[in-house]
């Protein structure tokens, strides 16, 4: 029998708060699938609005999703941003419909990965059943937490919490990292909105910062960030604060800190999307918001991209906005960095990936 049990909880200092997780699936109806069944059957189920479940072998899973790749491939052969952004949604509708059954934290089918993930987030659930794909999520999650993700500034590896945003390329924090050895101040505090995986913010506490409030409105990021300061016996310089843009960190600063995400959504933002899309009030409600908690004098760091205006996802450059028509701040710098091509591994199409730039911008405080 099933026992629905969603919420999960941790504590951060003295806090409880609430842990995203891939939400366990109770009560449905499914189809079996082995794996000398046609994998077509099987998209066809899932077109139709079925769920199948694995039985067998971790690969069957495997093989219908690739069977379900080449089906929608046929039917969205759209090679723009705009149309791999549609295929990868319709994918996700349809492969989210393909569970695997989770016994006592363990996969039930043969030959599949050990994932601790299922054991620490879903510590009181006996069985239920996950979309594959948020399976193969959580495997993945779980080897860099494991093996620690190596970060050229700061000299060594972290190792991320499951649903949070983790840097894969570094060009940005290179900038800022140079930008840091050049810093002229006083360096008694700094706030890092939306601190994620918490590089930009050990990356000021490398460069002397004495104290850092690091906020984030993803539970997850704050769960994780808190126990790789504890880690690395950092924690006593940070406070952390889970909750939208400054959360409740009510101090003046002299500089504020911001990695947002690169391109405005287009959907219901969920999860770690809001790491990577931005709704249209995100940064007229941060730069309000920053103007009241800078000191006179302070500075606002933020690092962004030209993404939005190379994919044509973008009309308004949001930072070149504010600077002309907000009348709060003034550019004290602009630097830019070409990114890497991209690997020859991906399967999408990134030709535009040639001309994005990662981008630094200083601003001060009128």
């Amino acid at each position: 029998m099933l026992k629905n049990q969603s919420n999960f909880e941790l504590n951060v200092s003295d806090n409880a708060i609430q842990i995203n997780r891939p939400e366990p699936i109770m009560d449905v109806d499914v189809l079996a699938y082995k794996k000398r069944m046609d994998p077509m059957d099987a998209v066809d189920a899932l077109v139709e609005g079925d769920h199948v479940l694995i039985v067998d072998y971790f690969s069957s899973g495997l093989t219908v999703l690739n069977a379900l790749k080449t089906y929608l491939k046929n039917k969205y052969s759209d090679q723009s941003f705009k149309g791999q952004r549609e295929f990868r949604s319709k994918y996700r509708e349809l492969s989210h419909r393909l569970v695997l059954l989770v016994s006592h934290n363990k996969l039930t089918v043969r030959k599949s990965p050990e994932i601790g993930w299922l054991k620490s987030l879903y510590p009181n659930m006996d069985e239920f059943l996950l979309p594959f794909p948020q399976v193969q999520g959580l495997n993945s999650s779980w080897q860099w937490h494991e093996k620690g993700i190596f970060i050229p500034v700061l000299g060594r590896k972290i190792r991320p919490f499951y649903g949070t945003y983790f840097p894969t390329r570094f060009e940005h924090l290179i900038l800022f990292d140079n930008w840091l050895k050049r810093y002229e101040g006083e360096k008694k505090s700094a706030i890092d909105v939306g601190i994620g995986s918490g590089v930009l913010t050990m990356q000021m506490l490398k460069h002397g910062f004495k104290k850092v409030c690091g906020t984030d409105s993803n539970p997850n990021a704050i769960v994780g960030i808190n126990e790789e300061l504890k880690r690395t016996r950092l924690d006593s310089k940070v406070e952390l604060m889970h909750g939208d843009l400054f959360a409740d960190c009510s101090e003046e600063t002299e500089l504020i800190v911001f990695n947002p995400p690169w391109l405005p959504a287009s959907h219901n933002l969920e999860g770690i999307d809001q790491a990577i899309y931005y709704d249209e009030d995100l940064f007229p409600r941060f730069f309000a918001e920053s103007f009241k908690h800078l000191k006179s004098g302070g500075r606002i760091a933020l690092l962004f991209s030209n993404l939005g205006e190379i994919t044509g996802e973008g009309e308004d450059h949001p930072i070149k906005k504010e600077l002309a028509e907000g009348g709060r701040f003034k550019e004290e710098l602009f630097i830019y960095k070409t990114v890497k091509a991209a690997s020859t591994k991906t399967q999408r199409n990134q030709k535009w990936r040639s001309q994005e730039k990662v981008e630094l911008w200083i601003l001060n405080k009128i």
